[in-house]
């Protein structure tokens, strides 16, 4: 039987049938030697764990400013949340730093991800480590799902530029929408300042 159990008989390498978007849910808290909170911070992206690096002061800074006012700004039917889950498919569950979902899936604080459908934004902001999942993985996977749209955050000098962009129907690919230093301001998903 395929399990996270046995699974981790071929730790470190992925087991021969790969790990899928369901496995998170069961993953132990500790590591395959015992490490402690082994497994606190991964995320499936193409049916391999991807394993996240300490957050620097910028990352952890922006994440919670961007959220509160998202959150502050949203309408009643949308709430901004910060790193949970996105089931992007069977072997895709990438953790964005922060969503901006439907309120009703929001309510259910039994949930560990949220699918597409409930998805109204997705925020990625850049770390070193990241920056090829960020930039390019996450975009094109976020897009196929059919997310509309979607923000890259950067540090530059300590100051963040924000890349937004919007689904194209008709590609089914994002278009950057705008680059905005020191202020954002965009009507949609819905009017932010």
């Amino acid at each position: 039987m395929n399990t996270v159990s046995s699974a981790l008989e071929y730790w470190p390498s992925p087991p021969p049938w790969g790990w899928k978007a369901d496995d998170l849910d069961h993953l132990p808290a500790e590591g395959p030697n015992g490490e402690p909170d082994f497994f606190k911070h991964v995320e499936l992206i193409d049916g391999a764990l991807v394993f996240m690096s300490p957050q620097k002061r910028f990352h952890q800074r922006m994440i919670r400013r961007l959220t509160a006012a998202l959150d502050e700004q949203a309408p009643e039917s949308l709430s901004a949340v910060d790193q949970m889950d996105v089931k992007l498919g069977h072997r895709t569950r990438p953790c964005p730093d922060i969503v901006v979902i439907d309120t009703v899936a929001a309510d259910d604080d039994e949930r560990t991800f949220y699918t597409p459908d409930e998805v109204r934004l997705v925020v990625e902001i850049v770390s070193p480590e990241s920056e090829d999942r960020d930039r390019k993985t996450k975009p094109f996977r976020y897009a196929e799902a059919g997310i509309r749209h979607f923000w890259r955050v950067e540090n530059n000098d300590g100051k963040a530029v924000v890349y937004v962009y919007e689904l194209d129907p008709a590609t089914g690919a994002y278009g950057l929408t705008g680059i905005h230093h020191g202020h954002l301001t965009v009507p949609v998903p819905f009017p932010i300042d």
